[in-house]
């Protein structure tokens, strides 16, 4: 039996995806980035880095450093602007046969429909997934994903304007996020994205100064996992649209437990770095998880946490 080709097999908010295992979102580059240790074409869907209406430089330096069992990033969304992405990366993309799914960002409802737009007049956009969670801009992007009405405002609003299956990703930095959840869900989203990264800091004791040159950034990597998986099963008990779970997903095994929190795919992130090719180690992973179980579906996992009553 191709465990891969019959089991494997999912459908993310109208994305047909050959198997559940995405890249998430500023840990891939634009993809040509890791082609030479990862078979694209093997991926469930590659998520590029986030996308904005024009270029961003990002934040200065320094704004990555490692931490104990993760790392703290201020990258700041640097990219090439949706144009450039269009001319510029796109293209090399649309080669393979994989799913491309387009992050996109902003600091105003207008700055995210005018990337929206553009992407939904080209080719070779499988989705886009709205990140209204990002802990490292000083206006716009974390604030919609914090804020109910907001977030549910962004999401209609880009609802109008295109047909592309619509992800959201959801931040943590949130009281309570079944809230928010629900908000984009009536919104119009297709699919929810859980969970971004965490805000934190880093201090020098030594020079009583920050690490990271924005003081805060974004916590990621193991560190975050039982936050993660907590925050996905939140999600699932409350609403109907497929998740794609992250946060902390190092191998095959981590990413079962978000699928039986309730998570219909999951995106390998801080992975990426220790190990590039960490999210095929997570394809098979998987595969050979319903081998063992003697499953015929991906799809038997999803939720199927017992809670001893």
């Amino acid at each position: 039996m191709n465990i891969e080709n019959n089991s494997l097999s999912v459908n993310i908010g109208g994305i047909q995806m050959r198997n559940p295992v995405m890249t998430a979102s500023g840990t891939f580059g634009y993809g040509s980035e890791y082609a030479d240790f990862v078979d694209l074409n093997r991926l469930g869907a590659v998520v590029v880095k986030g996308v904005t209406s024009v270029p961003w430089p990002g934040n200065p330096m320094n704004r990555i450093m490692e931490t104990p069992s993760g790392m703290l990033n201020a990258i700041g969304l640097q990219n090439v602007g949706v144009d450039g992405f269009i001319s510029q990366k796109l293209p090399y993309l649309n080669e393979f046969d994989v799913p491309v799914i387009v992050n996109v960002c902003g600091k105003t409802v207008e700055e995210y429909l005018v990337v929206v737009e553009k992407l939904s007049s080209v080719d070779g956009v499988a989705g886009v997934e709205l990140n209204i969670s990002c802990p490292n801009l000083d206006c716009g992007g974390m604030s919609f994903g914090v804020d109910p009405t907001l977030a549910h405002q962004l999401v209609s609003e880009v609802r109008k304007i295109t047909n592309l299956p619509l992800l959201v990703k959801l931040s943590p930095n949130v009281t309570d996020i079944s809230v928010i959840a629900c908000a984009v869900e009536d919104g119009g989203a297709n699919a929810l994205s859980a969970i971004n990264t965490l805000l934190g800091m880093a201090i020098n004791a030594k020079t009583r100064e920050p690490e990271i040159a924005n003081v805060t950034g974004g916590l990621s990597g193991p560190a975050i996992k039982p936050v993660a998986l907590r925050l996905v099963w939140e999600v699932y008990k409350s609403v109907s649209l497929p998740i794609v779970g992250m946060g902390g997903i190092m191998n095959g095994t981590d990413a079962v437990e978000f699928l039986i929190a309730g998570a219909s795919a999951v995106a390998v992130g801080t992975a990426n770095f220790v190990n590039p090719q960490a999210s095929m180690e997570v394809v098979d992973g998987i595969g050979e998880y319903l081998k063992q179980m003697e499953m015929t579906s991906v799809k038997e996992l999803v939720g199927s946490l017992s809670i001893s009553s």
